[in-house]
């Protein structure tokens, strides 16, 4: 198993001793391309829960994502909120997601928050 990169885990530190979803990021991973801001675990979670507490179908697992994990060490994933999957020219979903990344999986990454523009 590779080492994670450190400044991907130092940012992901960061995102979650200060609670700020402001962190833009794009990240590789598995030949995936993702854009978006980075998010605390406890809000992804939160905002998770409540999108599947508001499906009719999938309320039923909003719990899953209702309690916290308890982790010692650094942190072992990127949570992405408002995130796309570029393909081609587009972004997949137009308004943005909710994806979690194993960093240990991210194969390149730079600052930032990728979108395209038809001008």
């Amino acid at each position: 198993m590779p080492k994670p990169d450190e400044l991907i885990v130092d940012i992901a530190a960061r995102v979650e001793a200060g609670q700020s979803s402001q962190m833009s990021l794009t990240v590789v991973t598995g030949g995936a391309v993702i854009t978006g801001r980075l998010a605390p675990e406890a809000m992804w979670r939160k905002r998770v829960s409540e999108v599947l507490t508001d499906s009719a179908r999938l309320a039923e697992f909003s719990a899953v994502f209702e309690t916290p994990q308890k982790k010692d060490g650094p942190p072992t994933h990127l949570h992405f909120h408002v995130a796309r999957i570029l393909q081609g020219t587009v972004g997949i979903p137009e308004t943005g997601g909710m994806f979690r990344v194993a960093i240990e999986d991210i194969s390149a990454w730079t600052v930032g928050d990728f979108s395209y523009s038809d001008h």
